[in-house]
């Protein structure tokens, strides 16, 4: 399930909270931010199945329209979750439900009511489990990733939530998809190697890449964190912030510990995570120190690949 520019972002992140205990006082060890690294990963896969069963949870709120619209209200894919074995042994599991955020769920449904996409599917005579798919895919792409209140409620559920919905919901719009080709519901595996490796392609582990990258990178610190300052002039030193530095550290020891990684790939990745997670100027600012830094390490042998 998890893609590499995920796992860069949790290690990164895992990286981040050790650096600011640190430098407030606290103890930590790399154990606890390979907990927080092991948790975080786990947490978008639960994610995921959350917002999987919002398709029921919609479904029923809409059943409580002083006029129901009986076609969606009777569509085959809330039946079909609601009725997966697998599935609701999950949902139990987890102990999740949407009872209490009816609120929210109402003024979904009401944005959807007022959509010509929605009117189009209900003036079609045409019902089966395909269509029902395509018009939930439709709901989650337009309608659910930016519903007003819905962060503030993901976040009271699990901190870990906040940034990955968006990525959760094209699982579930995929899920969706493999549903209409009549497949059954499973647990995905949490990383996408896994994936690709039941596929029978030939590919590195990811929870070996992610663990290694924070493990580096959490030992590193010190020393790529020193080296970053330095190459910064002294005037500019002001803007260099901790969410960079772990950043470009990050970066490093990724170029620095993987030999099969191109050079441009990892500095590529973390110039594109900094446009979410630094300052406005922060891409311009990390790319040209990193570019600076891999200049210096190529020439003291630290950095023989492309």
């Amino acid at each position: 399930m998890l893609n590499r520019r995920i796992l860069r972002i949790k290690a990164f992140k895992a990286l981040y909270s050790s650096v600011i205990l640190r430098e407030s006082g606290a103890d930590t060890s790399i154990s606890d931010a390979e907990k927080l690294l092991a948790e975080s990963c786990e947490s978008t896969r639960n994610l995921y199945v959350l917002m999987l069963g919002l398709v029921p949870a919609l479904t029923a709120v809409a059943g409580t329209k002083k006029i129901p619209d009986a076609k969606f209200v009777g569509n085959a894919l809330a039946k079909l979750i609601d009725e997966d074995i697998d599935f609701q042994k999950t949902w139990k599991k987890y102990k999740y439900s949407w009872d209490q955020y009816d609120l929210i769920l109402k003024k979904i449904y009401a944005s959807i009511c007022e959509k010509k996409y929605y009117a189009d599917y209900l003036s079609r005579e045409e019902s089966s489990l395909a269509e029902d798919c395509r018009l939930f895919t439709r709901i989650y792409e337009e309608e659910i990733v930016d519903a007003e209140g819905l962060d503030e409620i993901l976040e009271s559920m699990d901190i870990n939530w906040n940034d990955d919905l968006a990525y959760c919901l094209t699982w579930c719009c995929r899920t969706f998809k493999a549903f209409a080709d009549g497949e059954h519901w499973r647990q995905l595996p949490l990383y996408q190697s896994d994936i690709l490796a039941k596929e029978g392609k030939a590919v590195e582990s990811d929870h070996a890449f992610v663990l290694k990258l924070l493990q580096t990178s959490y030992a590193a610190y010190p020393k790529y964190s020193a080296m970053i300052s330095e190459s910064v002039p002294s005037f500019d030193r002001d803007r260099l912030v901790t969410t960079d530095v772990c950043l470009m550290v990050c970066c490093l020891c990724e170029i620095c510990n993987f030999p099969s990684i191109p050079v441009r790939v990892s500095l590529n990745e973390y110039v594109e995570i900094s446009k979410f997670y630094g300052t406005p100027k922060s891409s311009v600012f990390v790319n040209g120190i990193l570019d600076r830094l891999v200049v210096k390490l190529r020439s003291e042998g630290l950095i023989n690949k492309d």
